[in-house]
């Protein structure tokens, strides 16, 4: 049995998930919860409707324009800051208080500036992802043997040679840890922004479903976000890993 949990450890996971799933079900019973197999069921019916992939289309476009928002702003802030020191020193503690701040409180401010509809959800997406792409990259850079960055400068390689041909090769693996969790950020700020401000989309369906208190659409939503995050998360672990250890 070790071994064959040795061998297949996301398997053993997932059954395991599903055991405590069943589990909290005959606990907590049908008002709170479905049980695993009624929730894959019916979202497979969900699948099978235009109407469900419209929602899916709606929330996908939305994430990738925050998600390509949260890293190309994070980058260009990292970047400048982590070969600034002193811009670094003046600025990095605003980048850590404005992580700490809940994304939340500043929704109102985000419908004012966008309204409702695409525009507030893309924001309030990037808000959540840009904040640490910045923060890991700005670190990355500290990280950055001095060494490189003298040799850059004994080149002679102007600022965005040292940046594409220094800085970024060997900053990488942290900016891409960054980038991993900007992703999962994004897409919880993505969902909420569907869920305070639209009319379609996942998070749209999820607040509907809440108030009118259907179980089904709430689980087999929530199953299907958790599906493609944890799918995502996993091929960008795997990246992240062979970033940080080539030779494996």
């Amino acid at each position: 049995m070790r071994r064959a949990i040795d061998a297949y450890p996301s398997l053993f996971l997932v059954i395991g998930l599903l055991a405590l799933w069943q589990i909290a079900f005959w606990l907590v019973g049908r008002n709170a919860l479905l049980p695993p197999a009624e929730t894959i069921a019916y979202l497979a019916r969900l699948l099978q409707t235009a109407r469900f992939w419209g929602h899916i289309a709606e929330t996908g476009t939305a994430f990738v324009i925050a998600l390509v928002i949260a890293v190309i702003a994070g980058l260009a802030i990292g970047l400048s800051l982590g070969m600034n020191r002193t811009a670094a020193e003046v600025f990095e503690p605003f980048l850590l208080a404005g992580n700490s701040v809940p994304k939340i409180a500043l929704y109102p401010i985000v419908l004012l500036i966008f309204g409702i509809g695409m525009p507030a959800k893309i924001a309030f997406g990037a808000i959540h992802g840009v904040v640490p792409v910045a923060i890991f990259t700005l670190t990355a850079c500290h990280n950055v043997s001095s060494i490189l960055i003298r040799s850059a400068a004994a080149m002679r390689l102007t600022r965005w040679d040292t940046i594409r041909s220094v800085l970024l090769p060997a900053a990488l693996p942290d900016i891409f840890s960054g980038i991993r969790i900007g992703f999962s950020l994004t897409l919880i700020g993505t969902i909420l922004g569907e869920m305070f401000g639209s009319q379609r989309g996942l998070g749209y369906l999820l607040m509907t479903a809440i108030g009118l208190q259907n179980i089904e659409v709430i689980m087999s939503v929530t199953l299907l976000l958790v599906l493609v995050a944890a799918t995502v998360n996993t091929l960008l672990l795997a990246q992240d890993r062979r970033l940080r250890d080539p030779g494996k």
